[in-house]
Formats: C-alpha cells, sequence, structure tokens
C-alpha cells in the first residue's frame, strides 16, 4: 500500500511557477495495477519519481508498504562508462539480490547481444530502455513504477514485455503510465488521472479513460 499524505509539487522557472501536484491525499492498495493518466506536462512522470524517492516534493510525505522499484524505463542512474553487465551487477548489490542470476536474466530478457558487455554510451535511447526494464522486472518488488516501457521495442518484444509484467502482478502491484489506451485497459484494473494537480481514483478502467478522453478535449 502507498499513501500519499498533503503531497504537493512546485516548479519555479524564470519566476514563473507550476504546481503539479496539489496537495493530494490518496491511499493506493497493494498488489494492484493502476494506470496513471493525464495530459502531457500534468506531472505524471514527476510524481513516479516523488513516490520512488527520487525527486523530492515540495511538502507532504509518501508513505511506502513493501519494497517499489524506480521508474522502470529512468535510466538516470545507470553510468554510462560502465557495461550493460556492469551496471546490472551493481544495481544486484544495491538491492541485495543475486548479481550472477540477474545478469543472466536481464542478458536474456533485454535482447541486446553483444552490446549487453559494451559501456552504456554506446546504447540508442530503446536499448538503455530495454536494459531498464530487464534490471527492473528481474528483481521481485511489491511495487513497480512503470513509464510508457512498453513502449519499447518491436511487436514481438512488447508481446514480452507484457505477458513478464502481467507475471509480476501476480505477487505484486504497479502504477503504469502510458499513453496508448489499449496498454492500460490490458495492463491496469484501476486508474488515476491528474489533472490540475488534482489525483482522481476510478475503480472502473473504462470510466477512468473517459474522464481522461474530456480532460484531453478541453482546450
Amino acid at each position: 500500500m502507498i499513501r500519499l499524505v498533503n503531497l504537493s509539487k512546485t516548479f519555479t522557472m524564470n519566476g514563473v511557477s507550476k504546481t503539479v501536484v496539489d496537495n493530494v491525499t490518496a491511499t493506493l492498495p497493494a498488489r494492484t495495477s493502476i494506470g496513471l493518466l493525464g495530459r502531457n506536462g500534468a506531472g505524471k512522470s514527476t510524481l513516479l519519481k516523488i513516490i520512488a524517492g527520487t525527486q523530492a516534493p515540495s511538502s507532504g510525505r509518501v508513505h511506502v508498504g513493501g519494497t517499489i522499484s524506480w521508474p522502470v524505463g529512468f535510466a538516470g542512474s545507470f553510468h554510462l562508462d560502465m557495461t550493460g553487465a556492469q551496471n546490472t551487477r551493481f544495481v544486484a548489490r544495491i538491492y541485495g539480490v543475486d548479481s550472477d542470476e540477474l545478469v543472466a536474466f536481464t542478458e536474456e530478457f533485454a535482447e541486446l547481444g553483444g552490446h549487453f558487455r559494451l559501456p552504456l554510451r554506446t546504447y540508442s535511447s530503446g536499448m538503455m530502455s530495454r536494459l531498464a526494464f530487464g534490471v527492473s522486472m528481474g528483481i521481485a518488488f511489491d511495487t513497480y513504477l512503470v513509464d510508457e516501457i512498453t513502449a519499447v521495442g518491436d511487436a514481438a518484444f512488447r508481446t514480452k514485455s507484457n505477458a513478464l509484467f502481467r507475471e509480476r502482478m501476480r505477487n505484486a502491484g504497479a502504477i503504469v503510465v502510458n499513453h496508448a489506451m489499449p496498454v492500460i485497459r490490458e495492463l491496469c484494473t484501476k486508474v488515476m488521472v491528474l489533472e490540475d494537480g488534482q489525483l482522481l481514483f476510478f475503480d472502473d478502467v473504462e470510466e477512468g479513460i473517459a474522464h481522461h478522453n474530456r480532460n484531453m478535449r478541453v482546450a
């Protein structure tokens, strides 16, 4: 379970402030895959980073029950001069999991071939995302934060990624950001909509998608 308590986040640039999360209080149930919808710039990725603990809120608190992943697909903590394999071992040591097992899993899943043992600065953005997804899914978290990663790769890789995600959801929960509604329908059982700093929760996926679509039609 994740609890957001009076959570706010405001960015200020050149004297202009924008609040993307405005005094939000919510309880997100455990072992539930929740789609997080909102227009571009609404603050969805920011909210994921705050929940993950990689970005500080302006005010308020996040209470997390169990283990939680970094935003899957976010490779900002990887070292570009290290290889994919070395980065995977580094993550394994941080989270206290078997490094050989995580390396074997990630190498097979990410399908990077020889690039897995080359420095990350030689990777394309898609290859980096494959690596990040493989490393994340290779660790048994209680909650996974997933930001657009299922869009990476060809149809076969997306099918494999979705199947692995559903397997993990048997014993875990997730917050999924994705602009493709078919992906939300396939992977999620509930929906949240972030709009003008407010977070609305919907038990019915179709109701949440309909609300998001109405927001998108408003200029």
